[in-house]
């Protein structure tokens, strides 16, 4: 484990500071997951059964705005995250018993992102998933298009989520990506500004360009909508009990997180239905997923949150209560 990694870095990329302040989620080294376990777990066959959640059809809007260029500003951008905090020694490496962890529940998950009734982007079948740990207090994760996911150190190490919690996390950021949420909001964006610059993006003409270069810093602060929000946390508990993740975390990880924010919501959940809502939402969906649970696989290998002893290891930082 690399002694430079600093778990409480307080990660200062300044775009992911804005960032957290919306949709935090998008709860958003060179050091690559391409994974090709992952890669290939994209692929496996769906069991037979497909009832879970159920959702409607993605919004038409989110087809004025190339996949392909979101996309790729994504990639760009986690590039350039990921260097900084590299820089700032707040980059875990490979071997860091956290990353060891969010890998290992990710590829529980990712065979069942293409389930028929989560409706995803087909284009996710082919995407070259990634994780990766930053060092910062942050309560805060996300997972960009295309597949790129980051959880911050402080999710973890406050909140001290079971397997089962980050699972729900990891299955809620996966869905902003899935159901192409930033997809649909540029569009909206695109078509409230002008048809023009809209029309001009789309074939890469004239002042659309600022428009396609401009994506990528448009993910990092893009804010969802309630409605986004709760979408995600139904698919969420879905692809976690479906991997074999018990999803009435959902309950306990949302009660963890109204006791942490001492009743103001943290930053990641700054667009997101505030707590006792949020939590009659989530029961209301788990009679839903509670047969996924009960006829999956579960998982042999079992992990457990930060400790302070890991903390010590981990370069000697020592954590602060939440704010």
């Amino acid at each position: 484990m690399s002694p430079d990694f600093d778990p409480h870095a307080n990660f200062s990329d300044p775009a992911i500071g804005v960032h957290t302040r919306g949709c935090g989620c998008a709860m958003h080294s060179r050091r690559l997951f391409t994974g090709a376990v992952l890669g290939a777990g994209a692929s496996l066959a769906l069991p037979a059964w497909a009832d879970g959640v159920q959702l409607d059809n993605r919004s038409s809007l989110a087809q004025l705005v190339p996949a392909e260029q979101i996309e790729a500003a994504a990639t760009r951008q986690y590039r350039q995250m990921l260097q900084q905090a590299a820089q700032q020694h707040a980059l875990a490496p490979d071997n860091h018993p956290q990353l060891v962890r969010l890998r290992a529940i990710a590829q529980r998950i990712i065979p069942f992102t293409g389930a028929p009734n989560l409706k995803s982007t087909q284009r996710a079948a082919a995407w070259k998933w990634e994780v990766n740990l930053i060092g910062s207090k942050q309560i805060n994760a996300f997972c960009m298009p295309g597949g790129k996911i980051a959880f911050f150190y402080g999710i973890l190490d406050q909140l001290k989520i079971s397997d089962d919690e980050v699972a729900v996390v990891m299955g809620h950021e996966m869905a902003h990506a899935l159901r192409e949420h930033a997809r649909e909001r540029m569009g909206k964006t695109a078509a409230t500004n002008t048809a023009i610059e809209l029309g001009a993006a789309i074939f890469g003409l004239g002042n659309g360009g600022r428009y396609l270069a401009n994506m990528g810093g448009q993910l990092l602060t893009l804010r969802f909508s309630r409605e986004d929000e709760s979408e995600a946390d139904k698919v969420g508990l879905d692809l976690a009990a479906r991997a074999g993740y018990d999803p009435h975390a959902g309950v306990t990880l949302w009660q963890k997180m109204a006791a942490a924010s001492k009743g103001a919501p943290p930053q990641w959940l700054s667009t997101h239905p505030a707590g006792a809502t949020r939590i009659q939402e989530i029961e209301h969906n788990l009679p839903a997923v509670e047969p996924l649970y009960a006829r999956a696989d579960k998982p042999t290998q079992r992990f457990a949150p930060p400790t302070a002893t890991l903390k010590q290891q981990d370069g000697g930082a020592q954590g602060s209560a939440i704010r």
